[in-house]
């Protein structure tokens, strides 16, 4: 691609605010019209040695470069979660190397006015369409704006290399609130749609999406979950699909939801929503899982002030582990059961190795008082400092009332090994349907001490194997026994 460098750095020069997207064989490499520059065949050259000076030579034979790599640092692991069958690489030309594109391959924004806000979303989309089936796309290190909803929902055999910052518009509000994507759940709607099946999008911890949250969050106002306010990134409809080295700064409303989808895994995640106004961040859950299954979610770190991992209907055999949550409601399955003539399930869930800091709950069930079950959850080696209410469980959530006539069941749960502290004097609040009593709760290793001193109280009602669950309640809890205290009681 030497050959290109002065046309590219010219384009840079005349067009710095777009992105161009130049495709050589399966591979469509995309870069910000900032930083648009010369590469060498970058389909040929492993991630750890990617975005260096197109000058230099690689060694080895270039024709067998994918063999020997190191899965760890180039492509997936041939059968792992998201891996693909095929590494797309460009198409040698008669003289050995990669075949430089033709101008026919190589994509240009159209001439925009000059006072036109930078969008690049249709060369985002472009990219996707040009190589989002047996191919590879390589977005390179700068920045992307982002100021239109975006939907790759018919990806195939796709390797998404994300090595830059991903930008969504904030001057735009009414566009987001009246064109963001439903996502059919309870009104909720998405700034992106990602589906398809073999799908693996790697950030190698470079790549950042900025939603721009604290615009969202003052118009917002402490409302809560308002129509129209787009999730960050939804999985949606899709199947084997690998997520891995990505940061999020100031998600727009959830960072994540997975929805209609099997086969995911998401590994090694940043996420980080902090309000710095008078106004909170409301609804911006880490993740949300919904009639989706076989999910892994491993190694997260998230400060997101509301849920942190959320299981909702119908999800099942999700593994959660090594993930560390500040300012969250923590490990959580709900709310569910929110329309009573539609059942909902949640079954084969593990949460484990999870460390929680100054959060609301730790491992908690919430139910409203609908039809459905909860069963086979575990809460494992999960701990925590200054937890306001860590042990909780609902089935009557946020109104609090007609909680003993849900019919929404909750039994084999295990806690096991919840240590830590808590804000006030309650350790634990169980409050179960009369009509539905919760049944073979198990509890083991459970240390919870109050910061100010003293023992825990305990609160349970409506357990059938309370006597041998391993938990020693210390008295009734009120079906109006709130999820968060604001103070001892």
């Amino acid at each position: 691609m030497r050959f290109l460098a002065p046309f590219l750095l010219a384009l840079g020069a005349a067009r710095p605010a777009f992105a161009v997207v130049v495709k050589s064989g399966s591979t469509c490499i995309v870069t910000p019209g900032a930083a648009t520059r010369a590469m060498r065949s970058i389909g040929l050259v492993p991630p750890a040695e990617r975005d260096v000076d197109p000058d230099s030579s690689s060694s080895g034979d270039e024709q067998n470069i994918w063999s020997d790599l190191d899965p760890e640092a180039g492509a997936p692991k041939p059968g792992a979660p998201g891996s693909l069958g095929h590494y797309p690489r460009p198409m040698p030309s008669k003289k050995g190397g990669a075949s430089p594109p033709s101008a026919l391959e190589m994509s240009f924004p159209r001439r925009r006015a000059a006072t036109a806000a930078a969008d690049d979303t249709p060369q985002i989309l472009d990219a996707f369409k040009q190589c989002g089936k047996d191919g590879t796309i390589i977005f390179q290190e700068g920045t992307y704006n982002i100021r239109q909803v975006m939907n790759t929902t018919d990806l195939r055999n796709v390797s998404i290399e994300i090595h830059g910052t991903f930008v969504w518009s904030a001057d735009n509000i009414q566009y987001w609130l009246s064109h963001s994507y439903s996502v059919t759940y309870a009104g909720r709607s998405t700034a992106w749609l990602l589906g398809g099946r073999d799908i693996s999008m790697r950030g190698f911890g470079r790549a950042l999406f900025d939603g721009n949250g604290q615009v969202w969050i003052d118009q917002n106002r402490n409302a809560g979950n308002q129509n129209g306010r787009p999730i960050s990134l939804t999985i949606w409809r899709a199947n084997n699909v690998f997520i891995d080295g990505i940061r999020w700064k100031m998600a727009q409303f959830w960072h994540t939801f997975v929805a209609h989808s099997q086969n995911i895994t998401m590994t090694n995640l940043e996420m980080n929503t902090s309000s710095n106004s008078q106004w909170k961040a409301v609804n911006t859950d880490g993740t949300d899982t919904w009639n989706s299954k076989d999910i892994v979610i491993r190694n997260w770190t998230v400060t997101c002030h509301d849920d942190c991992i959320s299981i909702k209907g119908n999800s099942s055999n999700v593994h959660v582990s090594n993930v560390t949550c500040y300012e969250s409601g923590a490990m959580c399955v709900g709310s569910i059961g929110s329309n009573a003539g539609q059942p909902d399930f949640v079954e084969n869930v593990v949460f484990e190795n999870v460390s929680l800091y100054h959060s609301s709950n730790a491992a908690w069930i919430k139910t409203y008082p609908g039809t459905g079950y909860v069963r086979n959850v575990t809460f494992r080696n999960i701990h925590f400092e200054n937890v306001n209410q860590p042990i909780y469980v609902t089935s009557c959530i946020y109104s609090y009332q007609n909680c003993d006539n849900s019919r929404l069941g909750i039994t084999d749960i295990h806690w096991e090994n919840i240590t830590g502290t808590s804000r006030y004097n309650v350790a634990a609040a169980i409050h179960c349907s009369s009509r539905a009593p919760c049944d073979d709760l198990h509890f083991s290793n459970i240390d919870i001490k109050p910061m100010s001193g003293g023992t825990a109280k305990v609160l349970c009602s409506n357990i059938k194997n309370q006597a041998s669950s391993g938990l020693a309640c210390t008295g009734p809890c009120p079906g109006s026994q709130p999820q968060q205290l604001s103070g001892n009681v």
